[in-house]
């Protein structure tokens, strides 16, 4: 019998609390006046478009390390097609070398090397920003210009090593 009449109060307890949150909750709805009711225009300028916009040299750079990345996950797949070639036998790398050796897999491997290079001093220099420094108008510029200098640098060096020494 106890039990019973603790359940009641309980929902007596519960309904009278649910009444005055839903009392509350009206008066608080039927109060606010949100932006879709409002007919007036905003009183704020909208966003510019990408057109008005003067391309500068780290934002390209900045989508440049994004293409970069997006070649490198790509080229992943040649890496592991060399690797299981290597791992298959004679035949399957002599298949792989012909692939690779041949102008358009040539061209193929330096836009890899080169996206593997403008990749990494890409992340070098947001590393730098990490920390802090290099945000300044002139050192910004000097960074993304020695990335893109760096980049072909490396890449030729490293063409020019492995082409010396494994030949051609």
């Amino acid at each position: 019998m106890a039990l019973g009449l603790q359940r009641c109060a309980f929902r007596r307890i519960a309904q009278c609390l649910l009444a005055v949150y839903r009392k509350h909750y009206a008066f608080q709805r039927d109060n606010i006046t949100t932006m879709a009711d409002s007919k007036a225009p905003a009183a704020r300028p909208l966003s510019p478009h990408l057109q008005i916009y003067r391309p500068m040299l780290t934002t390209m750079m900045s989508i440049a390390h994004r293409i970069t990345g997006a070649a490198l996950y790509f080229g992943t797949g040649l890496v592991a097609w060399w690797l299981l070639a290597a791992a298959s036998g004679p035949d399957s790398f002599a298949t792989f070398q012909a692939v690779a050796g041949s102008p358009i897999g040539l061209l193929v491997l330096f836009g890899y090397t080169f996206a593997l290079m403008h990749h990494m001093l890409g992340g070098l220099r947001h590393f730098i920003w990490d920390t802090g420094r290099g945000l300044g108008h002139p050192m910004r510029e000097w960074l993304a210009r020695g990335t893109i200098a760096g980049s072909l640098v490396l890449t030729i060096l490293i063409w020019a090593i492995g082409l010396s020494v494994g030949g051609a």
